[in-house]
């Protein structure tokens, strides 16, 4: 694969890559701003970052440890650096795709403006998958025609189908408990919320955010 090193507005090296499905830039980052589903650049190969942890303990160095997936060949190693230590960052072009349907354990997605379609793998989505909901616009990432990448939106309506029931004069404020969300998934909701109620959560960890307005 042809590319060529440029060199941007402000000296930072900016490397392109021919095909334009696979175009990218390389900046510097610090370890501590790493996060998951970041690409990094390593030993001339290209990583999907699929944990990212910064630790701090009460003793030593802070660290950041990331769980990270190779893009070539899918091969997972896991890394831990200083916090202020310098990664090469690659960013990758999106594209906004349409969720489709699950087909077997992938997921299919059209381009709407070409309406081509991608197969992206579990590995990818990872605890995404729940969340996705069809006709629903995300952001996918593609290197050499393959997705390595995808953002889905932070938050997302979904259904009560369990929890417990409301008590009477209860009113505690702040007062939470457990409850099913109509994607499997189960999350802490205000004590007043019974099932059927339709509430927005959060993408990254499926926390309640609000009762929804619709």
């Amino acid at each position: 694969m042809e590319s060529c090193l440029c060199i941007g507005g402000r000296g930072k090296a900016l490397l392109y890559a021919a095909s334009p499905n696979s175009r990218f830039q390389v900046v510097s980052v610090i370890a501590s701003n790493v996060r998951k589903g970041n690409v990094i650049e390593k030993d001339g190969k290209l990583y999907i970052v699929v944990t990212a942890e910064n630790i701090h303990p009460g003793k030593g160095t802070p660290v950041t440890q990331l769980e990270m997936r190779r893009i070539s060949d899918g091969v997972k190693i896991s890394d831990r650096y200083k916090t202020t230590d310098t990664l090469e960052k690659a960013f990758i072009e999106y594209q906004t795709y349409t969720y489709l349907y699950q087909d077997g354990d992938h997921y299919v997605f059209m381009q709407p403006e070409t309406f081509d379609q991608v197969h992206v793998g579990p590995d990818i989505l990872g605890d995404m998958a729940p969340y996705l909901q069809e006709g629903m616009e995300v952001r996918l990432a593609s290197f050499n025609g393959s997705p390595v990448s995808i953002e889905i939106p932070a938050r997302v309506t979904l259904e009560i189908t369990e929890t417990e029931p409301v008590v009477k004069g209860q009113t505690a404020s702040g007062s939470f408990k457990p409850a099913m969300l109509s994607n499997g998934i189960r999350t802490m909701v205000p004590t007043h919320i019974t099932v059927g109620t339709r509430v927005v959560v959060l993408t990254e960890d499926g926390s309640y955010v609000e009762r929804a307005k619709d």
